[in-house]
């Protein structure tokens, strides 16, 4: 009963495992996973599979709101400091060379300009 207790509790170890890192789970990782889950646990093959492919999906799902969540926290506290995103930078910095040109445009302009009525 021990050891099956040990069995139980490594699997569960392997499930949390699988938790964390749900997203690069192949196929083949999963099905052993749900394989040993039935063989360990005293479940059906198809149950365990099912449970295991249910718990990745959700995994996967959680991972990806989790990110989205943390992203939009940090674009927060970044507003609130009063800090740019790089994008933003990166953008303005692409304004103000567009305007530094026209500038220099206009300023050739007005020399050629110059020159025709001097001349």
């Amino acid at each position: 009963m021990a050891e099956r207790d040990n069995g139980l509790r490594d699997l569960g170890e392997q499930l949390v495992l699988a938790a964390v890192g749900a997203v690069s789970l192949t196929a083949d990782r999963i099905d052993a996973l749900a394989d040993e889950l039935a063989e360990r646990g005293g479940m059906r093959r198809d149950d365990a599979r099912a449970l295991v492919h249910d718990l990745a999906s959700r995994w996967r799902g959680d991972s990806i709101r989790a990110t989205e969540r943390a992203g939009s926290t940090i674009h927060g506290a970044l507003r609130q400091l009063g800090l740019a995103l790089r994008e933003e930078v990166e953008d303005l910095e692409l304004r103000v060379a567009q305007l530094e040109h026209r500038v220099r445009l206009l300023e050739d302009l007005g020399a050629s300009a110059r020159r025709v009525r001097r001349g």
